[in-house]
């Protein structure tokens, strides 16, 4: 499926946008280390091909153009470890919420924090792998899930707890759906380069501390269970985004708790993908009582 080994999306210092294949130094995995990439011609999920043509990476950007994105998935308490610190019951069946595609920002923007998600307590982090499904799949087996995968990155599922567990009843999609508050990146490695999704290191760090640090194999639905699973009566498209969970570690599981404040930098990395660098930027407060 994929031609590319590690796609990027980003602004060249020609001013213009581009899909690219990142170039990395011998022996270096970490896609936002990139300075060039080879420009990639024609569509994505379609015919293209990786050119010859080199350009300077001056700004990684999100690795998917909007357009090119169908849904982002997202799963919740997928981690055994995150599980327990959380006090709730291993799940027999994958917790599955959305994101709007308006949370999806890249590798180094701002995660920019709404008036509203200001109010009370509760914001969080979640380092998380990403599956891009490449090739659509509908009612698929687990063996051959993992086919219909184009690339994994790492993202940030940034959640506001008061929002997602104690307003309303428990609103899951509200609370983690804020505008920004899915960064990923910093590319696509391809499903050629990664063999087994379920062996790799995962981390946060908040201002150069870590805060999480697991591996994916403590899932509790693996990737291509996830997908088998999600494929059943329902078609996975190209473009779609799935957010498969994340360790323990969270603020929300610490004693006391500790949650992310204005200026903070969040770093989330996945072993043979890279990092991605965002700091929480705290919006005009208003004075609106919600």
């Amino acid at each position: 499926m994929p031609t590319f080994q590690r796609l990027v999306r980003f602004l060249a210092k020609d001013g213009k946008t581009y899909y690219g294949d990142a170039i990395l130094p011998q022996g270096v995995t970490d896609i936002s280390k990139a300075k060039q990439a080879k420009i990639i011609r024609g569509e994505i999920f379609g015919k293209h091909e990786v050119t010859d043509r080199l350009a300077d990476i001056r700004l990684l950007l999100a690795p998917l153009a909007m357009e090119d994105v169908k849904t982002v998935r997202c799963l919740g308490l997928n981690y055994e470890q995150h599980a327990k610190e959380s006090n709730m019951a291993i799940p027999k069946f994958p917790i599955l919420f959305y994101k709007p595609m308006t949370s999806l920002t890249g590798p180094t923007d701002p995660i920019p924090i709404h008036p509203m998600a200001q109010q009370g307590s509760g914001l969080d982090y979640e380092c998380e792998l990403v599956a891009i499904i490449g090739s659509p799949c509908s009612s698929v087996s687990e063996s051959t899930a993992l086919s219909h995968v184009l690339g994994y990155a790492v993202g940030n599922d940034v959640s506001h707890r008061d929002w997602q567990i104690k307003h309303g009843g428990g609103q899951w999609s509200l609370g983690k759906g804020f505008d920004g508050w899915a960064p990923y990146g910093p590319g696509i490695v391809s499903a050629d380069l990664i063999k087994d999704p379920q062996n790799l290191r995962i981390q946060t760090k908040v201002n150069g501390e870590v805060r999480q640090d697991s591996n994916t194999k403590d899932m509790i639905f693996g990737v291509a269970k996830t997908i088998a699973f999600l494929s059943q009566g329902t078609t996975l498209l190209p473009g779609d985004v799935i957010f498969t969970g994340t360790p323990q570690g969270v603020g929300m599981g610490r004693k006391p708790q500790l949650w992310l404040k204005d200026k903070d930098v969040v770093e989330v990395g996945l072993e043979g993908v890279g990092w991605c660098s965002n700091k929480v930027e705290f919006a005009g407060r208003t004075d609106a009582k919600l």
